[in-house]
């Protein structure tokens, strides 16, 4: 897969998504986990051909999200919840 994900960069991200992968999936599913390509949002998934496979459920973690004013400076940053679906919570649709 060689489309990657709008992941930043967050260790803290990467370690809690990480775990829940774990917990779900199993150590080597956390060992191969690689937030740049293994892990998107629902809509992400679509955008690349892929469906989430019926009842899987979401993993939820925290982003950081900056408002900038018009010259960019930060002028407030707060959290958001996003839902993000491994690569075994997905299948390739048919072309």
């Amino acid at each position: 897969m060689a489309i990657p994900t709008a992941y930043r960069g967050s260790e803290n991200t990467a370690k809690m998504v990480r775990e829940e992968i774990r917990k779900r999936y199993g150590d080597q599913a956390a060992k191969e986990y690689n937030p740049f390509f293994t892990t998107r949002t629902y809509r992400d998934w679509s955008r690349i051909n892929y469906r989430v496979k019926p009842g899987e459920k979401a993993i939820k973690s925290i982003v950081v999200l900056e408002e900038k004013d018009d010259l960019g400076n930060v002028i407030r940053t707060y959290p958001k919840i996003i839902s993000l679906f491994h690569l075994l919570q997905v299948e390739r649709l048919k072309s």
